[in-house]
């Protein structure tokens, strides 16, 4: 039997992730080993050994980061008050927030400072929530189900406006923001969608294969939000799911009596996984590979100006 893969794109890395992983290789090869990482820079572990390899060093505060050292700042974005303790101590920091979570957190900041009440929808202890709400603390309320927004109270203050992570779920969000809608008529939202393109166009690109598979394989790490969507997207379709760091996480009886496998990637898993998925799957038996691409995406974001300027491997480059 030959079994068909069913290869949904777009998927894997997304601009944010590039832009963030760019980011901490070429402050590596600026300034040396090592570069201090505040978080995981982007929430893949293959990403994160690479780097780390390299000379990255990963940490979860700046109380680990010695004085006047090098730190970047994780694409997921981090609060005023981690801002302010890098100034006080005098390190040299590097964003690597995505813009579009900068977008979120300028948001935030406005309608906060219009008087509104801000109600995030998000996962509470998500790195990107906790930078969020740290915006205006006094102001915003989180969410995470349509019961928490029915449950709100009117008192929650004169006019209020939502926002929400940028790698959640678009239905599961519809109905969370339906709900506060019955509950706050006069709700005010963000100009734009909050959910970033990726995140959309990921799980556009899911549903579009899930009805034809037998097994959907999404390759990213547990910790990986938008990838943790797509298994619960699959699910909630009526298709078996199963996250996978790297093709050796595939067990064999997950296989059994499957015609056809689904196949795709977080926004913050590299695309050279997917490849040795395929491979692997190959290892079971012929494969026949199709793409199914429902969007091109061609967004792009440029790096920090610290970081903009010729690498050291460019130089060696040039010069020889």
């Amino acid at each position: 039997m030959t079994r068909r893969v069913l290869l949904a794109g777009p998927r894997s890395f997304c601009a944010g992730v590039e832009r963030a992983i760019e980011i901490v290789e070429r402050a590596l090869e600026q300034r040396g080993a090592p570069v201090y990482v505040r978080k995981q820079i982007v929430h893949n572990v293959t990403v994160v050994d690479d780097l780390a390899a390299r000379g990255a060093v990963f940490v979860e505060e700046l109380d680990e980061v010695p004085d006047d050292a090098t730190v970047v700042f994780s694409a997921h974005g981090v609060s005023p008050a981690v801002r302010q303790e890098a100034d006080r101590r005098g390190l040299e920091v590097i964003d690597g927030t995505c813009p579009l979570v900068a977008k979120v957190h300028a948001e935030a900041r406005r309608f906060a400072a219009r008087g509104d009440t801000v109600v995030l929808v998000g996962h509470a202890g998500h790195e990107e929530v906790e930078g969020t709400m740290g915006e205006a603390p006094r102001s915003m309320v989180l969410v995470s189900t349509p019961e928490e927004a029915r449950g709100l109270p009117a008192a929650v203050g004169g006019q209020v406006s939502y926002l929400t992570q940028t790698t959640l779920a678009v239905d599961e969000t519809e109905e969370v923001v339906g709900a506060l809608r019955e509950r706050f008529p006069l709700l005010q939202e963000p100009p734009s969608d909050d959910i970033c393109y990726a995140t959309t166009n990921r799980q556009a690109a899911l549903k579009a294969i899930v009805a034809e598979s037998d097994l959907v394989l999404v390759v990213g790490s547990e910790n990986s939000s938008n990838s943790v969507r797509l298994v619960e997207i699959a699910r909630r379709e009526g298709t078996r799911a199963e996250l996978i760091d790297r093709a050796g996480d595939i067990r064999p009886q997950w296989l059994e009596g499957v015609r056809t496998v689904g196949l795709t990637a977080g926004a913050s898993a590299p695309p050279a996984l997917v490849t040795e998925v395929v491979d692997r799957l190959g290892e079971f038996g012929p494969v026949q590979v199709e793409e199914r691409e429902i969007a091109r995406e061609t967004v792009s974001f440029d790096l920090p100006s610290s970081v903009r300027g010729q690498s050291r491997r460019a130089a060696g480059d040039r010069s020889s």
